[in-house]
C-alpha cells in the first residue's frame, strides 16, 4: 500500500528506471526452503548460500534484501544470529552490512497464506496452497533477493497435516518424502536448473491427478501430471492432448526437448493471471485447463490449447533463458506469444489465426498506443511492474519477434533461435542479447530495427502511387510517422517490413521487378519492401498494366496504412486478393468506412442509409464456396464499437451504437433469407469434435443466427430457443444464451433462469452467465450488474468472477459503461476503491478503463477525470492504481 514520507503523510511513489540498473552485490549460488503449511500462520525456513558478484562494481559488502508483509522470526550469517543493529529496513528492503565474500543465510518468516487477498506470494485457493510469484510475489514468502538476474538452486521440503493435504507439490523432481508422529507428512523437491524466484512454486492439498506421459525425441519419458479437484478430474482429456502436442511442437519446430523427469500442471481457482510458468510446475487458471464439451466452448478449447502451449514453451524462452530485469519483460512473453501464436495456427488455420491476432493488437494494443498509458515493448521505468504485463509487452513484442523472422528467413531465424538459447542457457539477459543473436547468425545489423524496443507508438505509413503506362512503371512512395507518445516527442524512423504484390485486373498478382536490381534475378510475384527512413520510393518496371497494391500482406509490420481506396478498389481486394489476411482487411476496411459515414450522418440527424453494392458484397461472402468457413465469419464479424471509436478523432459512444445496430438491422433484413438457408444447412447430430472443420462449421451457424435474430422475427426467435434447449454442447448453448441476452424477450429471461439452475454448481459456467449479462446492450444492464454483485455465486475476491462480471461491462460494453449521466464511471471507481485494499493488480486493469477520457466528448471527459481524481485522492492508495490514474491525469510529473 502507499508509502509515508518522513512527516507521516502518503508519499508518492518512486518510479523505477531501466538507467538506474546495477547488478546485484551477491550472487545466490543454492536455496533450500523448509515451509510448515498452516493457513494462519506458515513458517518459512530459508538457507541460501550467497556469494560477492564480481560483475558488481559498486564498493562495500552489503547484501540487499526485499519482503513484503512478512514477519521476521530469526535471521543468522554462518550460524551467527544477527540482532537489529546489524540491518536496516526501509521501506520493503532489509540492507545486511559488513557481508563476507561468501556466506550461508539463513532466515525464519511467518507468513499468513488464508489472509492474502492479493493472492501474490503463498495464499490459499479453495482449500489448497500455491502460490504465484512472478513478478515479485516471493518476497511475500520470505527475505530474499527477489529479482530475476538472481538465479539459484531450490531444494524445497513442504510439511503439511496429510488428511488435509495430500498432494505436496514444488519445483523440480520429488526425492524424497515421509512421515510425522503428529499426522503430518512432509516431500521434498529438487530442482536442478537455476532460476530465479518469480519461478519458485507450490502446492499443498487434496487433488485428484490425471497422468500421462510423453517420449522425447531422445528417447526420455516424461511423466505428465494434472492436478484439479476431484469433481473436475473428466474435463483434463484435452489438456493432456495440449501438453503432448506442445512438446511435440517445440521439438520439431525449434528443436527445444523437455529437461526434468515430470511436467505437472494444477489448476486454481483463485488467479490473477492465465496461467504461470513455473518450472516444472505450471500453475494454471481454472478456466484454462478445464474442458468438456457440455461446459466449455470452442473458443475455450482454443485458448486452453493455446495457453498450455505458451507456458510450456516457457521451459526454455523464459526458464532456461530469463530477463535479466522486468524491463525486459517482453524477452521472454513477447518471443514465448509468438511461438505459442505459431503453434495455434499449425494446429488450426494459419489465416483465421493472424486475423484474431491483429484483431487483438488492433483493438487494445493500439489504443493503448493511443493512450496515456503508452510505453515501449521495453519500457523506460515502472512505479509497479504488474502494471506492465500489456498487450504491449506481450503482443506487440511478438510482432516484434515475427518482424525479425520476416527480415531473416525462417531457416535463419531458427539458427538466430538455436544460437540464443546455446549462448545464454542458464542466463538472464536483455532484449539487446536476443537481437545480437539474430544479427550474428544472419549478418544483417538490426541496430535500426531495435527502435521497436525502444519507442512507444503505432507508426503510420501514407502511401502514395502512380503508374506510368507509356514506360510500364509503377511507383510507391512510403513515408512514415509516429504520433508523440508520453516522454517521446519526437521518433526516428522505424525499420519496416512489408510483403507487397501487385494485382492484375483479373487479381492475379503481377511479376515484381525492383529498378535497380538485376534483370537476370527471376521475377516475384510477392516482395518484401524494407522502409527505413522517413520517406523512400520503389520503382517496378515492365508493369504491364494498372496494378491494385496488395501492401502489408499478412500484416507484416505492426503499422497502419494511411492509403486511399475507394468502396470499388475494396471489394475488388475483398474478392481477389490471393492473401487471405489483405482480403478480409478489405471487408473490413470497406466495413469501417460504410459505418462512419452512418456514424456522421446519425451526428446530423441525417437518413441512414447503406449503398447495394455494399450489401451485395457481404451477400457474395456468405454465399462463396470457394471461402473457408472461418474465413466468411472473419469476414461477415463487424468491427467493434470500441474498435470504430478508434477510428473516430473524437467518440460519439450513441453515434457510433446507433450507426453499427443500423447496419446489422438492415443487413439482416436484406440477407435474412441467405443467413437462414446457411444456418439450417449447418446443422448437425453429429458428436461434438475440437478440430478447425467442426469449429468454423458451428461458428459460422451462430453467427447466421445471430444476425437473424437481429430481425426479430418470430422464426428467428423460435430457432434460437430451440437451439438454446436442444444443444448438446457449450459453444451452441451460450451462442443461443448470448443472442437472447440481446434482446428484450419473454424468452430471455427464463433461458438465462434455465441456464443458472442448470449449471450453478460449476464456477466456469457460472462466469459465462455473468458476462452474458455484462455484455447486453439493454438499456438497464447497469442495474442488473450492480444488482448481480451481490449473487450468492459472486465475489470480489475472486478475479475470474471480477473480469466476468464487472471487466465485461466496463471494458466491453461501450454503449452502457459509457452513459451520458457517468454512471458507469461511478460504478467503476467504486468498485476499484473496493479491490484497491484487497487485490491491487486486478483494480488497476479495471481502472485503465477511464485512461482514454481526453478523446470524449466535455461532459463524460469531466465524468471520468472526477473519478479519477475521486479514486487519486483515496488514501491509502496501491501503487498499481496509482500509477494507472496519475498517468490517465496527466500526473505523473509528480513521480520522483
Amino acid at each position: 500500500m502507499a508509502e509515508l514520507a518522513k512527516d507521516g503523510t502518503p508519499a508518492t511513489p518512486r518510479a523505477i528506471r531501466l538507467t538506474d540498473y546495477r547488478p546485484p552485490a551477491y550472487q545466490v549460488e543454492t536455496v533450500e526452503l523448509r515451509f510448515e503449511l498452516d493457513p494462519a500462520n506458515t513458517r518459512v525456513h530459508c538457507r541460501m548460500t550467497v556469494s560477492r558478484n564480481p560483475a558488481c562494481k559498486v564498493q562495500g559488502h552489503e547484501l540487499n534484501l526485499y519482503g513484503k508483509d512478512v514477519e521476521l522470526v530469526r535471521l543468522s550469517v554462518d550460524g551467527i544470529e544477527r540482532d537489529k543493529n546489524t540491518w536496516v529496513i526501509d521501506d520493503e528492503t532489509l540492507t545486511l552490512s559488513g557481508m563476507p565474500e561468501r556466506a550461508v543465510v539463513e532466515i525464519e518468516t511467518l507468513i499468513h497464506p488464508d489472509s492474502n487477498t492479493a493472492l501474490e506470494g503463498l495464499y490459499v485457493s479453495s482449500g489448497m496452497f500455491c502460490t504465484q510469484c512472478e513478478a515479485e510475489g516471493f518476497r511475500r514468502i520470505t527475505w530474499f533477493p527477489d529479482r530475476p538476474d538472481v538465479m539459484a538452486r531450490y531444494t524445497t521440503t513442504l510439511v503439511a497435516e496429510k488428511t488435509n493435504y495430500p498432494v505436496l507439490l514444488s519445483n523440480g523432481n520429488p526425492i524424497k518424502r515421509g512421515e510425522l508422529d503428529d499426522g503430518r507428512h512432509w516431500a521434498t523437491w529438487e530442482d536442478p536448473f537455476p532460476k530465479p524466484s518469480y519461478l519458485f512454486a507450490l502446492v499443498a492439498g487434496d487433488l485428484a491427478c490425471i497422468e500421462g506421459d510423453f517420449t522425447t525425441r531422445s528417447g526420455r519419458k516424461v511423466d505428465i501430471r494434472i492436478y484439479v479437484e476431484h469433481e473436475n478430474r473428466h474435463k483434463c482429456e484435452h489438456a493432456m492432448d495440449s501438453i503432448k502436442q506442445a512438446m511435440r511442437w517445440d521439438e520439431e519446430t525449434f528443436g527445444r526437448e523437455y529437461d526434468l523427469d515430470i511436467f505437472m500442471i494444477v489448476a486454481v481457482n483463485d488467479f490473477n493471471m492465465g496461467a504461470m510458468e513455473n518450472k516444472g510446475l505450471n500453475i494454471f487458471n481454472s478456466s484454462c485447463v478445464l474442458a468438456s464439451p457440455e461446459t466449455a466452448t470452442d473458443a475455450d478449447y482454443y485458448n486452453i490449447q493455446s495457453i498450455i502451449g505458451h507456458e510450456y514453451f516457457h521451459n526454455w524462452s523464459g526458464n532456461r533463458v530469463t530477463c535479466r530485469d522486468w524491463f525486459q519483460l517482453s524477452l521472454k512473453e513477447g518471443f514465448t506469444v509468438y511461438r505459442d501464436q505459431e503453434f495455434s495456427a499449425d494446429l488450426n488455420s494459419h489465416p483465421v489465426k493472424r486475423i484474431n491476432d491483429v484483431n487483438i493488437l488492433r483493438a487494445h494494443q493500439f489504443a493503448q498506443d493511443a493512450s496515456p498509458m503508452a510505453h515501449p515493448v521495453r519500457p523506460d521505468s515502472y512505479i509497479e511492474i504488474s502494471n506492465f504485463y500489456t498487450v504491449t509487452v506481450y503482443n506487440k513484442g511478438a510482432e516484434v519477434v515475427r518482424m525479425i523472422r520476416t527480415l531473416l528467413g525462417a531457416e535463419t531465424f531458427r539458427q538466430g533461435c538455436d544460437l540464443y538459447f546455446e549462448r545464454h542457457d542458464g542466463q538472464a539477459v536483455t532484449t539487446d542479447d536476443f537481437v545480437a543473436a539474430m544479427e550474428d547468425a544472419s549478418g544483417i545489423d538490426l541496430t535500426r530495427f531495435k527502435r521497436w524496443y525502444s519507442q512507444a507508438g503505432t507508426p503510420v505509413i501514407d502511401v502514395e502511387d502512380h503508374y506510368d503506362p507509356q514506360q510500364q512503371r509503377y511507383q510507391l512512395t512510403l513515408r512514415q510517422h509516429c504520433p508523440a507518445t508520453p516522454g517521446q516527442a519526437d521518433k526516428k524512423p522505424f525499420h519496416i517490413p512489408l510483403l507487397t504484390a501487385l494485382l492484375s485486373g483479373d487479381g492475379s498478382p503481377l511479376p515484381l521487378q525492383l529498378e535497380g536490381t538485376s534483370d537476370s534475378m527471376a521475377p516475384q510475384h510477392e516482395m518484401l519492401l524494407e522502409l527505413f527512413d522517413q520517406e523512400q520510393r520503389f520503382t517496378f518496371t515492365g508493369v504491364a498494366e494498372r496494378p491494385t497494391p496488395s501492401l502489408l500482406r499478412g500484416f507484416t509490420a505492426p503499422v497502419r496504412l494511411a492509403i486511399h481506396r475507394d468502396e470499388q478498389t475494396l471489394a475488388f481486394l475483398l474478392a481477389n486478393d490471393s492473401d487471405p489476411f489483405n482480403r478480409w482487411d478489405a471487408g473490413q476496411t470497406l466495413a469501417v468506412n460504410v459505418l462512419l459515414k452512418l456514424v456522421d450522418a446519425s451526428q446530423k440527424q441525417q437518413t441512414l442509409d447503406i449503398d447495394a453494392t455494399v450489401i451485395e458484397a457481404f451477400r457474395a461472402t456468405l454465399n462463396d464456396p470457394r471461402l473457408d468457413m472461418a474465413l466468411i465469419v472473419q469476414a461477415l464479424s463487424l468491427p467493434s464499437e470500441a474498435y470504430l471509436a478508434d477510428q473516430s478523432e473524437s467518440v460519439d459512444v450513441d453515434a457510433i451504437h446507433a450507426a453499427r445496430m443500423y447496419f446489422r438491422k438492415t443487413l439482416a433484413e436484406q440477407l435474412y433469407d441467405d443467413f437462414a438457408r446457411r444456418y439450417q444447412a449447418l446443422q448437425s447430430d453429429a458428436p461434438y469434435r475440437f478440430d478447425a472443420n467442426d469449429m468454423a462449421q458451428r461458428s459460422l451457424k451462430n453467427l447466421c443466427l445471430s444476425w437473424m435474430m437481429e430481425t426479430e422475427k418470430q422464426q428467428a426467435r423460435e430457432l434460437c430457443v430451440q437451439q438454446f434447449e436442444q444443444s448438446s454442447n457449450m459453444t451452441d448453448t451460450l451462442a443461443a444464451l448470448s443472442t437472447l441476452a440481446q434482446h428484450d424477450f419473454p424468452e430471455r429471461e427464463k433461458a438465462l433462469e434455465d441456464f443458472y439452475t442448470q449449471w450453478k454448481d460449476d464456477p466456469q459456467v457460472v462466469e459465462k452467465w455473468f458476462a452474458i449479462q455484462a455484455g447486453s446492450r439493454l438499456p438497464e444492464t447497469l442495474q442488473r450488474v450492480t444488482a448481480l454483485l451481490e449473487h450468492p455465486a459472486f465475489t470480489l475476491k475472486n478475479p475470474n468472477k471480477v473480469r466476468a462480471l464487472i471487466g465485461r461491462f466496463c471494458q466491453g460494453n461501450p454503449v452502457r459503461f459509457h452513459a451520458a449521466d457517468g454512471r458507469g464511471y461511478r460504478f467503476l471507481a467504486d468498485r476499484v476503491l473496493e479491490l484497491d485494499s484487497m487485490n491491487p493488480q486486478i483494480a488497476a486493469r479495471l481502472v485503465s478503463a477511464l485512461s482514454r477520457w481526453k478523446r470524449y466528448d466535455p461532459t463524460r471527459q469531466h465524468h471520468m477525470t472526477q473519478q479519477l481524481e475521486r479514486i487519486l485522492s483515496h488514501e491509502p492508495l496501491s501503487r498499481d492504481v496509482f500509477e494507472i490514474v496519475s498517468k490517465s491525469l496527466d500526473a505523473s510529473p509528480k513521480i520522483t
